[in-house]
């Protein structure tokens, strides 16, 4: 593995793991901590996709894809070089709670751990162009563990017209589109949650939900307390 580095002194990778995402430590002056992490180059393994790449990297589907233009994101081919794009601007808005920025197709959080200030940063997938998600400031207003997805009228409709029926309740289990984990926000009908199809994450492919890997969402719930502010924004 070659490694560039392109973020600036001070800021510190604390985890790089499949439980903790990609956490920094932030130092005391925004204006000179808003670049936070690397740049890498790593070779392909003869059975990687980019898909598979991403989720070991914490990078989403668009983000690979745009960093590597002139790979083939299905068979990349032992050996390729792949570029990760592991440095990030943090988004222009208060570092409080969760920032959703729709442009990078990425979630941050931003906490304490006793005297540290840190920032973790997710891959996630937003709405499609004809299910966009909202922009705004809202609030985490509920939590659930293993939760029941009910399908709204809408969603049912597109599912019929496709041939797809969907029940009024869908109860937990490998069939359940939000996974183990869901974070209600305070905008009806939207939440942050996991998924049973992590391949499609870091892509326009949701009803306008925020949706995480399996992994990152069940590392933020206990994170993301009742009231605890979410911005969404979107800053290419």
């Amino acid at each position: 593995m070659k490694t560039h580095i392109w973020g600036l002194p001070g800021l510190l990778l604390l985890a790089q793991s499949a439980n903790a995402g990609l956490v920094y430590e932030l130092g005391p002056e925004p204006e000179v901590d808003a670049l936070i992490g690397a740049a890498e180059v790593v070779a392909a393994r003869y059975e990687d996709t980019l898909v598979d790449i991403g989720r070991r990297v914490k990078v989403g589907y668009e983000e690979l894809r745009l960093a590597n233009p002139g790979v083939d994101p299905w068979l990349p081919g032992a050996g390729t070089e792949v570029v990760i794009p592991t440095a990030y601007l943090l988004p222009r808005a208060p570092r409080r709670g969760i920032v959703i920025n729709i442009a990078e197709y990425r979630l941050y959080v931003y906490y304490q751990e006793g005297a540290r200030s840190l920032v973790a940063t997710l891959p996630a997938s937003i709405g499609r162009m004809d299910w966009e998600t909202p922009l705004g400031k809202t609030r985490v207003v509920a939590k659930a563990r293993n939760p029941s997805w009910y399908p709204p009228d809408s969603v049912r409709q597109e599912h019929a017209a496709d041939g797809r029926p969907l029940p009024r309740i869908v109860p937990p289990g490998p069939d359940n589109p939000l996974g183990a984990f869901a974070i209600r926000l305070g905008l009806p009908g939207y939440l942050i949650h996991g998924t049973n199809r992590p391949d499609g994450v870091g892509m326009r492919v949701t009803h306008g939900c925020v949706r995480l890997y399996p992994e990152d969402i069940e590392w933020l719930f206990p994170r993301a307390g009742i009231d605890m502010p979410v911005r969404i924004v979107n800053q290419p």
